[in-house]
């Protein structure tokens, strides 16, 4: 277990006040080797998130690979039953939207970065990336500024020629874009079609039958944060019969529908090449196929399953073997068999949402499905599919409970909202597959109650906001103002409700809960009415609010609503102050509970900026962070701002981060002052001078969008759309670095209390070099010492051939730079021997340490520093008492020293045994073998009344009777199986033990006074 505590025990606990400590010279920034020991733990959830683009590879039939849409690649050798990530610390894309895999050696692998299917929430890509040995490495091969990749295409036989699909800047216009052919593997590319610096590539095909044909689809699209449109002159479909040297339009060939067009898909067949498939948005929309190569046309299919939502689909593909098969795909994946007449066979994949599909060109019965819950392998042509279990969950925000260890909750895009524990339950399922869902839905903000954390308020798009009860399953929708809206632009909408709006609770009032449309609305009756607290607080530009979706296709939800409120801050040191920020780029603030708002936007802070996140200074009342973004405005550059005088000035706050690593959550370390952690579409930062000053953060976590964090207790919780949830724990380290204690060659952290039951004591130190030993001692409140553990190796290792049950303690290593070292609470364990095998006890394991004040010392050469910190009892106990656990300690010391006399008698018996064995192979004298032999048998027996002596392995006490000793150590292990009062069958066994061990004790003692010295003298004489 690792260390949780709550805020106020850890400032009672400190040897004198953190901000005395900290009032030093302030730095711009500290050497990561303080802390680059420190890692993020993933914790789930195992659900898959968005895939754009798959592929497999024939010659290697269980080889397959994804891309996830902030997760990076991923890959499987095992036909789709274990999946891993490949690119993370490798490449500086997090949203993988297009693979390939070389025919002639699958060892050749190309990825393109960046999403095509233009939802409201998209990643950017930066360009191409190769590997050469099956994922191993990967070195980048250029395109950076296409942004998004739709296609790669490699020549079947000459994996050196590759050709891609780029639709270019989601958000803005730009040149490169279109289809692009590189001759030498990617080392120089060249522009072969390009229409316009509004429109790029969105499909491309090669004939296999004749590789210099090609056919490829151009789209006109673009995406602001307040709208899509696509359609328009540029969208065509082309054919080039000279390996892309030239193209020739095919859109105004006889049969292709009128304009406008839209976005277009096209396949051709591998067992007929003149048959060519294409899904062609268009108001006369449809399937439309040509036997001809292109020439003419025919529309086979208008079902509108397969063209809704045209820009999020329009994916068609050709069967490698029979001409008349062919696949679609749209919200459900179809099959037709009778050449893309009827598309009447569903195939059922685990999850909705398809968006790419790779069929074995030798093989139709492989395949692998990309949808927006990751890859999915089939081996029988779609009848069953592997499982999306991998972690590569698009979260967009991230909120923890006050459950002991708290739990982290998030809304998962395109599946449901989850909480899981932060840490291991003992008696629920392994971490990252246990959950469970807490109302709202896929986009919504999560709360929890701050006074009964098992009850959430979530969100979710078209307004929807629940209160669920986690403890009886009632949910209900409590709404402010539940008029549904789809399809509708947001200038018609009363109240105008984002994809994601906030829901917060006001930290002083736990009565207050607030959320957001254009106005901020309170309640005080749980949902029960709400009252509106503000005007109109965003710049509500009608240009803003108008329809999205494109010339042809409407598509108005959520994301594009606009002019909302999407950030909202309660203050914390006055009720009536609350911050909040729109997704148009206004900041405001009232001081009266919303009687009158001030306009508080930084100068600096251009219009349509999105204001993501909102952090006021739980110590220093009038300071606030700001975290805003513009890449849907094709400004990808950091927008942080820092106000200490409740917004009159404000000092924008960005040297140290990155290009392009815009921010989308800034928060303020709920100990330290002016601790910073900023979360980016590619990572993590950290400031330790209120802004001034970011240094990079990342230690071991991929690169991923971080959408949200909170500082937690004693760790930093991030929620990222495309690698799920992750923890940094025990964050001492940080709070607790200051210039003058870097000078030290030694560095001993002020620990975190523990919870009996929960969570250990964590001990970090710093060591500036490698040394030879150091020592930590645990002492309780009057001095004396508990525990005592000696290390001298930089790496603790323990012995996997013994079972985790029966190791010894571990041991604190000697590595330079950060080490921490785990103190499971338990006092030292019985007395054991060498091949002790037990059941149902481990008697190396010592009591509980009961609830108080401890203190620990930790020695490194001359460098020497004592802590307080505090065992305290577990929150989620019921009827159970200080006192009830400290009987429970006393009766456990009683019983391990009970069992210290079973084990040191049989070692004693041993020792004696050998020796009189030993001191008999000399002598033949029957008077003294003979009465030695019975002394032996004596003591033996009593061995055995002890120990179970035939046990040899670890199932043998299923064939032999367990003894005396095992039956002590297991009343112990039955004591403390939970922190409770000793029960009275505990007491009953243990006196009937005590009875039976006094009595094994006595007879040995007997002959060991009586009977041993005699044998000794007669032994002597013989010498």
């Amino acid at each position: 277990m690792k260390n949780r505590y709550l805020i106020f025990i850890l400032l009672t606990c400190l040897a004198f006040p953190l901000s005395a400590q900290l009032q030093t010279t302030p730095v711009n920034s500290y050497d990561q080797k303080f802390f680059d020991k420190l890692k993020w733990r993933n914790i789930g959830p195992a659900r898959g998130g968005r895939s754009l683009g798959a592929a497999g590879s024939p010659g290697r039939p269980n080889e397959y690979y994804f891309g996830a849409t902030g997760g990076g690649l991923w890959k499987t050798t095992d036909g789709g039953t274990e999946w891993a990530p490949v690119t993370d610390g490798q490449i500086s894309c997090s949203s993988i939207g297009a693979v390939a895999v070389a025919e002639t050696n699958p060892d050749i692998v190309y990825i393109g970065g960046g999403e095509t299917q233009l939802r409201g929430s998209i990643t950017q890509g930066d360009g191409m990336y190769k590997t050469t040995d099956g994922g191993k490495t990967w070195h980048a091969i250029g395109l950076k500024e296409t942004q998004a990749i739709a296609r790669i295409r490699i020549h079947p036989t000459n994996p050196d020629i590759v050709y891609v699909a780029a639709l270019g800047h989601p958000y803005g216009d730009n040149e490169e874009r279109g289809v692009f052919k590189s001759i030498d593997g990617g080392n120089f590319w060249k522009k072969v079609l390009y229409v316009s610096p509004k429109a790029g590539a969105a499909d491309l095909i090669i004939d296999r039958t004749n590789p210099k044909v090609l056919y490829a689809s151009t789209w006109q699209v673009y995406r602001k944060t307040w709208k899509m449109w696509g359609g328009g002159p540029d969208c065509k479909l082309w054919k080039s019969e000279n390996a892309g040297e030239t193209w020739t339009e095919l859109t105004k060939n006889p049969g292709m529908p009128d304009g406008p067009l839209g976005k277009i898909g096209i396949t051709v067949s591998p067992a007929d090449n003149r048959r060519l498939w294409a899904i062609v948005e268009a108001n006369d929309g449809g399937v439309y196929r040509s036997d001809d190569a292109g020439a003419t046309w025919k529309k086979t299919n208008d079902d509108r399953k397969l063209r809704q939502r045209a820009f999020y689909y329009s994916r068609i593909y050709a069967d490698p073997f029979d001409r008349e098969t062919v696949y679609c795909l749209n919200v459900e994946f179809f099959k037709s068999t009778d050449g893309g007449i009827k598309f009447d066979q569903r195939i059922e994949v685990p999850h909705g949402d398809n968006h790419d599909m790779w069929i074995d060109p030798n093989n139709p019965q492989r395949m692998i499905a990309a949808n927006d819950g990751g890859g999915t392998v089939s081996v029988n042509g779609g009848k069953t599919w592997t499982a999306e279990d991998y972690i590569t969950t698009q979260l967009y925000h991230v909120t923890t409970t006050n459950h002991v260890p708290y739990h982290v909750a998030g809304a998962q895009q395109d599946n449901t909202t989850i909480a899981i524990p932060s840490d291991g339950w003992d008696n629920m399922n392994v971490l990252g597959n246990w959950g469970y869902e807490v109302g709202g839905g896929e986009s919504g903000y999560i709360t929890s109650h701050p006074l009964n954390p098992d009850i959430y308020y979530a969100g979710s798009q078209g307004a929807l906001l629940t209160r669920y009860d986690r403890t009886t399953g009632q949910v209900r929708d409590i709404q402010v103002y539940p008029r549904f809206f789809s399809g509708e632009e947001a200038s018609v909408l009363p109240e105008r409700w984002q994809w994601t709006y906030p829901i917060v609770f006001s930290p002083i009032d736990p009565k207050i809960l607030y959320t957001c449309s254009q106005h901020v609305w309170k309640t005080t009756d749980d949902g029960q009415s709400w009252e509106q607290i503000s005007p109109d607080l965003t710049y509500a530009d009608p240009e803003t609010l108008g329809i999205s979706g494109g010339i042809i296709t409407r598509d108005m939800n959520g994301p594009e609503i606009y002019a909302t409120v999407f950030a909202l801050a309660p203050s914390y040191h006055d009720v009536n102050t609350i911050w909040a920020g729109s997704d148009d780029g206004k900041i405001q603030l009232t001081r009266n509970g919303g009687k009158n708002w001030t306009d508080i936007t930084p100068k600096d802070l251009p219009k349509n900026s999105v204001v993501a996140i909102i952090d006021e200074s739980r110590h220093s009342a009038g300071t606030a962070y700001v975290a805003a973004f513009r890449y849907q405005v094709d400004d990808r550059q950091p927008y942080v701002y820092r106000t200490k005088d409740y917004g009159k000035t404000w000092t924008k706050i960005i040297t140290g981060i990155k290009d392009g690593h815009f921010a989308r959550s800034v928060r303020e370390d709920i100990v330290r002052p002016g601790l910073l952690f900023l979360g980016t579409e590619h990572g993590a930062y950290v400031s330790f001078n209120a802004g001034d000053n970011w240094q990079p953060l990342q230690l071991n976590l991929p690169d991923t969008p971080i959408r949200d964090l909170v500082v937690k207790d004693n760790d930093v919780v991030l929620g990222t759309h495309g690698r799920g949830f992750w923890i940094l724990d025990d964050i001492q380290p940080l709070r607790q670095l200051t210039p003058d204690v870097m000078k030290q060659n030694a560095i001993f952290f002020q620990p975190a209390d523990a919870i009996r039951g929960v969570s250990d004591a964590i001990f970090q130190y710093y060591l500036s070099v490698k040394t030879d030993s150091v020592k930590i001692e645990v002492l309780d409140a009057q001095g004396k010492l508990v525990e005592i553990f000696k290390g001298d190796k930089p790496e603790y290792k323990p012995d996997p051939n013994i079972p985790r049950w029966e190791r010894e303690p571990a041991k604190p290593t000697t590595a330079s730079g950060l080490n921490a070292f785990s103190w499971n609470l338990r006092y030292p364990g019985a007395t054991v021997f060498e091949g002790m095998i037990l059941w149902g006890a481990n008697p190396k394991s010592g009591p509980k340490a009961p609830l108080g004040k401890y203190q620990v010392r930790f020695t490194s050469g001359s460098y020497s520093q004592t802590y307080p910190f505090n065992v305290t009892i577990d929150p989620n106990l019921k009827g159970i008492t200080e006192a009830d656990l400290k009987e429970t300690f006393d009766l456990a010391m009683k019983i391990r020293d009970k069992e210290s006399e079973a084990n040191q008698a049989v070692i004693q018996i041993r020792k004696i045994r050998k020796q009189i064995e030993e001191g008999l192979k000399t002598i033949n004298d029957p008077t003294i073998t003979a009465p030695a032999k019975d002394l032996v048998g004596k003591i033996t027996s009593i061995e055995e009344d002890l120990y179970q002596t035939k046990n040899r392995s670890s199932q043998d006490p299923l064939n032999f009777p367990i003894k005396l000793g095992n039956r002590i150590s297991a009343v112990r292990r039955s004591l403390e199986s939970g922190d409770a009062k000793p029960t009275a069958g505990v007491y009953k066994v243990f006196a009937e033990l005590i009875k039976e061990l006094d009595g094994e004790l006595v007879k040995l003692n007997t002959v060991l006074n009586g009977e041993l010295p005699n044998l000794n003298q007669k032994l002597n004489l013989k010498k």
